[in-house]
């Protein structure tokens, strides 16, 4: 592997898992709660509606405020991390 595709892969890893927390407070996803009128507050709404009218515990509404409230879990962050690797290496093929 040439030094571009680690350096991508790594910053792509790296800048994944450091924007997640900040990408999840500008949807909406707060420490106090889902943000009325933000994408998160559309994103709830639209799941509880596909749920006769409750969002669905465990489902991916869920598990975005828990991140958003808490932080990512150390799974959460895994997967956060090899999607920004992954990105990075794509993206080290265009250098």
């Amino acid at each position: 592997m040439d030094p571009v595709t680690g350096v991508a892969i790594v910053a792509g890893a790296a800048g994944a898992v450091a924007a997640a927390p900040v990408v999840l407070g500008a949807a909406g996803f707060t420490a106090a709660g889902v943000a009325a009128g933000s994408v998160a507050a559309q994103v709830m709404s639209a799941a509880a509606v596909a749920n006769g009218g409750a969002v669905a515990a465990g489902g991916a509404v869920a598990a975005l405020q828990s991140a958003g409230a808490a932080g990512l879990s150390m799974a959460a962050t895994a997967v956060v991390g090899s999607v920004g690797a992954a990105g990075g290496y794509v993206a080290s093929l265009f250098f």
